[in-house]
């Protein structure tokens, strides 16, 4: 035996700590920088190792309400959770954030959260993903807090969930199927059911387990079948596999006929040369709330990881008149599975195929710039890495100004606002306004009153500088692109001699 599995077993021992209510912190023991206060003087460097490779418990995750009947009422009606996170870099202040947004996630699925525990180790184990003897505590803990239900927070093998399961007895999801589970409750649209079921397909395929030896085999042929017909066939989990993987055929052709029209709507406004602009962002950030304070759009906002899933576009005018096209998406979140990413690419092209990026991020969140590589990451997965982008550093009036600061440091393109109270709007609409494209071509051009449709298509399509109403007709100078330039070219006055 190696000594690094020796040490691994080391880690394994358990002992109970509980200062000042809090199960001992999970650390190695080469963390003994990192220590609890007990009675007013640091003990923490005195923690023996059991101690200290312990389970700790995260306070402030609980979502259980006090009044009894109201706690009856939720637990009829919601999974009693216990969240189960491995910390294996950067501090301790990430890993509570890590798992105090996997206890928001689970809210939104409209789970009851008990209770969230942290186990510090160099990388999730192979076989339960904490251990083993952290996995017997673990079951304690959910006997002790009456859970249904553990959530891990990272994406777990088919092996260690079930072996998993087999330790804890009870149900077991990781973050991956709790995102699925959020995103089949919110999607309304035909293609955005479509594309979570897909997704779900993807995630369920390698997990299907079989249940005893009555199901494990079916003949290949019944009695009086004949020479060679006899004997074993496809397994159950076979059928189920082929099944699954014939659906997941027949999903993928679906989306991509759904795809076809939203493709069509897109080449009508590029020839209508309408520029359009995305708004991408982590979910919860306020997307939804921006798309109705620029445009009036009525979506629905919600205070929900995830309330967005099927793209909204809207039209809007820039200050100056210019139309343009708003796009909201679905939110971002960090480690977002792959397999919903491949399923919403489709709907994720609205954010490659924009002439703007307006991307929102929390001012109010203890961690934005995690956010932002978070988006920034599934932005470049979907090859949208030439776009420009705005950083719109939202609910600005109730973010830390020294937050605000450090990312209008950190992002020289960005600017802070409040959809909710409308602060800072008016110089964001100046800002898409500066950032959009403009036509190509200045013409100067005597329309006919007879062809008013041309000064029109010039206000809607184009940048009119200037217009002047004479006897002989309208006097249009304007930026236009190159097909409504090529129309009003019989207009142009020809040079004075």
């Amino acid at each position: 035996m190696t000594s690094s599995s020796s040490s691994s077993q080391d880690t394994e021992r358990f002992a109970h700590a509980y200062p000042e209510g809090l199960r001992a912190d999970a650390l190695m023991e080469e963390d003994v920088a990192w220590s609890h206060e007990i009675d007013g003087e640091r003990d923490g460097d005195q923690f023996d190792r059991s101690e200290r490779a312990a389970l700790r418990r995260v306070a402030g995750l609980s979502t259980e309400l006090e009044d009894v009947t109201e706690v009856e009422y939720r637990q009829l009606r919601l999974e009693r959770v216990v969240l189960v996170g491995v910390w294996t870099t950067g501090t301790a202040t990430d890993a509570d954030n890590s798992l105090a947004e996997l206890a928001a996630l689970a809210e939104t699925a409209g789970a009851l959260v008990l209770d969230g525990v942290i186990q510090r180790r160099d990388k999730p184990d192979a076989a339960t993903y904490i251990g083993s003897g952290k996995a017997n505590e673990l079951r304690d803990i959910v006997l002790e807090t009456g859970a249904d239900t553990v959530i891990c927070d990272g994406e777990l093998s088919p092996g260690q969930l079930i072996h998993l399961e087999d330790v804890v007895k009870v149900k077991v999801i990781d973050r991956t199927a709790l995102i699925l589970d959020i995103f089949a409750q919110h999607a309304k649209s035909r293609e955005g059911k479509a594309q979570v079921a897909l997704a779900q397909m993807q995630y369920m395929l390698p997990r299907l387990r079989g249940w005893g030896q009555s199901l494990s085999r079916q003949m290949g042929g019944g009695k009086g079948g004949g020479l060679a017909t006899r004997g074993p066939g496809e397994t159950k989990i076979e059928t189920d596999r082929r099944r699954i993987r014939e659906k997941m055929a027949k999903m993928r052709r679906e989306i991509a006929e759904m795809k076809t029209g939203r493709d069509i709507q897109r080449q009508v406004r590029r020839r209508n040369k309408v520029p359009s602009v995305a708004i991408a962002g982590y979910t919860n950030a306020g997307k939804s709330s921006l798309l109705n304070r620029l445009t009036g759009a009525g979506v629905l906002v919600e205070n929900a990881l995830f309330a967005t899933l099927d793209p909204t576009v809207r039209r809007s005018e820039t200050p100056s008149g210019r139309l343009y096209t708003l796009a909201d998406t679905v939110g971002f979140v960090r480690h977002l599975p792959h397999h919903l990413v491949e399923a919403f690419r489709s709907t994720m092209e609205e954010v490659g195929e924009s002439d703007l990026i307006l991307h929102v991020v929390d001012g109010s969140h203890p961690n934005p710039e995690e956010q932002l590589a978070a988006v920034r990451e599934v932005i470049r997965d979907v090859g949208a890495t030439g776009v420009p982008e705005i950083v719109v550093i939202n609910k600005a009036d109730a973010a830390d100004p020294l937050t605000l600061q450090r990312l209008m440091r950190i992002e020289p393109r960005s600017i802070a606002v409040s959809a909710r109270t409308g602060l800072g709007i008016d110089e964001l609409l100046a800002l898409i306004d500066n950032e959009l494209p403009r036509p190509s071509v200045e013409i100067e051009a005597l329309v006919p009153y007879t062809h008013g449709k041309l000064v029109a298509r010039a206000h809607t399509d184009g940048e009119v500088i200037s217009e002047e109403h004479t006897a002989e007709g309208t006097l249009l100078k304007a930026r236009v692109h190159e097909e409504l330039a090529a129309d009003l070219a019989p207009y142009v006055p020809a040079p004075a001699l």
